[in-house]
């Protein structure tokens, strides 16, 4: 009788999980590659009629209107999902890092969401792409690897209920080369952001982000239909989002700004578990969508989450969202930014580098044309501003009026307040942890910096190991990606480099500015009517071919020049005529002047009218 029992009570249990198991929702994770929201049910009017899936999705769901996520980047976004907190909490904030010798370990006790839905009776996948900055183990992770075209799995799946997967596409990616002509947009119907330049390019560039969603639109279709052939549709709840803004635009992918961070996030299910309709206009954080598939799945969100449930009976509305940017393939930053409802504060840390930093797309022809504006004084001052103007310690914006964010509203008395709260927001967000505060190992700058595809790193962090043969304190290396001779010896400083624009130059007295002004130069303003610049690092050996210490300038003000070398005044001092004209003042070198042995200093001082403005365009050694 008690085996009975026994082999009864055994059968019941069994039986009871097996019920639970099926009385769970399946969790389907659509994961769109660097796509804006610009959706017919976004309100995008070159769209309207032309994303009838992703529509049907919204129509049948909730749309998060104001949806955002933790990293302009892939890399460090899907990690940060992954891990259900901010990817600078764990090391895992650096694009791409990890992946050679110098490998990152996830915090002891910390697993993965897939893991943690493994292991209370969810079969998971993830069709396509991963891209996680650590060490992860792919079998506590991942159920298996379903082969099968990303429409045709769900037959594979029936027997594997309830299952969480992710597929992933291509978003903004998509080729759309071969998209039938007559469904493509025409470039003429699309509105240009106007961080951008207004010309046919930029429209070109638009309308095909908008072609590369309605690619995945049909995508999106066929997932569906297929889903709901297997039988499973009702009770599958189906996510679709972004992990960031469109590709080709400069200002949106890789960006801490709206047009970055802002992407489409759509849920639609069984009443039970996705119990709203229609739209949401909260401020949600992507992470939200790892606490809520947590939910979803009955798993105990564990301490370290920085998510919420969104459909929790008690969920209260967020008043802040958060988002950080760090290393991008070879082009090193560091910026941190807090969204409210209104406005949004941005924080930059490397005030040496322009906006538009040497990066992956260079050679593309909208980046191209960029450049070929600003040097060509084309570029609306606004404009060359944002992309090639002195980088702001603040940045703040009332997106509310300004989601392109053009009005940078720092400074401006009126929103003194404004700026002080949201100084606060981050600072206390901030507080709880920022493994972005130091710099990179050497060994993961090297692995992402040297020799790459996607480019060479000029910023100043990587001199700290590079070779400079000629004393001129720029590395090699440097020289050579920036069109300098690496081996002439000669001390020349032009400015002109994106990444790293004072070429090492930093004031050393009376001067409060960033020198680093619009890119090619240096500007400063003398409030006490007196300042200098220095630069320190160099082993130039003087010569007798050199001539003249050349600095080419203008000033608002008459300046009068002096220059030292080693801590020694040398030459005459050199007075301007202040105007729009740029004036070369020349100082000649010899061994009599002090100009003599090995130069392991420059200083540059400055003197003349209190709150003069000097701004400089060069400063070299003239040879015989």
């Amino acid at each position: 009788m008690k085996k009975a029992l026994s082999i009864l009570a055994l059968t019941f249990a069994l039986v009871s999980a097996a019920s639970a198991a099926t009385s769970k929702p399946n969790i389907l994770w659509i994961f769109a590659e660097d796509t804006s929201p610009w959706m017919g049910c976004y309100g995008s009017k070159a769209n309207a009629n032309a994303t009838p899936n992703i529509d049907a999705l919204a129509e049948s769901g909730v749309r998060f209107s104001r949806a955002f996520v933790p990293a302009p980047v892939c890399s460090a976004c899907r990690s940060a999902m992954m891990g259900g907190q901010s990817q600078i909490r764990f090391g895992a904030h650096e694009h791409r890092s990890g992946r050679g010798a110098n490998k990152i370990q996830l915090p002891k006790g910390m697993k993965l969401l897939p893991q943690l839905m493994k292991e209370n009776g969810y079969y998971t996948f993830n069709h396509g792409k991963t891209d996680y900055n650590f060490e992860w183990d792919q079998d506590a992770t991942y159920s298996g690897q379903l082969k099968q075209g990303k429409a045709e799995i769900f037959d594979a799946l029936k027997e594997k209920q309830p299952f969480f997967g992710q597929i992933q596409t291509k978003g903004g990616k998509n080729n759309t080369t071969r998209f039938p002509a007559d469904r493509k947009t025409d470039p003429a119907s699309v509105t240009v952001p106007p961080d951008y330049p207004q010309n046919q390019l930029y429209r070109e560039v638009v309308a095909q982000h908008h072609d590369a969603i309605r690619v995945d639109d049909d995508l999106i279709g066929k997932i569906m239909e297929s889903l709901e052939a297997s039988g499973m549709l009702d009770n599958t709840i189906v996510v679709y989002f972004g992990d960031h803004g469109a590709n080709n635009l400069v200002r949106h992918k890789q960006m801490p700004t709206e047009g970055g961070l802002h992407v489409p996030f759509i849920v639609r299910g069984p009443k039970k578990h996705v119990p709203q309709r229609g739209v949401r206009d909260d401020l949600v954080n992507l992470l939200d969508l790892s606490a809520t598939t947590l939910a979803w799945g009955g798993v105990k969100q564990p301490k370290w989450y920085e998510g919420q449930n969104l459909f929790a009976a008690k969920f209260q509305p967020r008043s802040f969202v958060t988002a950080g940017k760090d290393r991008l393939d070879h082009t090193l930053d560091r910026v941190r930014t807090v969204r409210t409802d209104r406005f949004r504060y941005t924080r930059n840390y490397k005030l040496d580098r322009i906006f538009l930093q040497p990066q992956y797309r260079d050679r593309k022809d909208y980046v191209i044309n960029l450049r070929e504006l600003y040097a060509s004084g084309k570029l609306s001052p606004k404009l060359k501003e944002i992309y090639f103007g002195e980088r702001p310690a603040e940045e703040l914006y009332d997106v509310s009026k300004d989601p392109a964010q053009i009005n940078n509203l720092a400074k401006n008395p009126a929103f003194k307040r404004e700026l002080e709260r949201h100084r606060k927001l981050l600072d206390d967000w901030l507080v709880k942890g920022d493994t972005g505060e130091g710099e990179e190992p050497v060994a993961e700058m090297r692995e992402n910096a040297d020799g790459k595809k996607w480019g060479q790193g000029v910023n100043p962090e990587y001199e700290v190991y590079r070779e400079d043969n000629d004393g001129d304190g720029l590395s090699d290396t440097w020289e050579k990606e920036n069109g300098r001779d690496p081996q002439d010896g000669r001390l020349v400083f032009e400015f002109d480099c994106g990444g790293w624009q004072t070429e090492g130059w930093k004031t050393t007295a009376g001067i409060k500015d960033n020198i680093a002004g619009f890119q090619g130069y240096l500007d400063f303003t003398l409030p006490s009517g007196s300042g200098s610049i220095s630069r320190e690092g160099l082993k130039a050996k003087a010569t007798d071919a050199d001539e003249a210490l050349v600095v080419k300038l203008r000033s608002s003000k008459r300046v009068s020049v002096q220059a030292s070398a080693n801590g020694r005044k040398f030459g005459k001092t050199q007075k301007t005529r202040g105007g729009k004209q740029w004036t070369s003042v020349r100082i000649p070198l010899n061994a009599q002047s002090g100009w003599t042995g090995t130069i392991e200093s420059l200083e540059i001082g400055f003197t003349g009218s209190k709150g003069a403005f000097v701004e400089m365009d060069s400063i070299s050694v003239e040879r015989r």
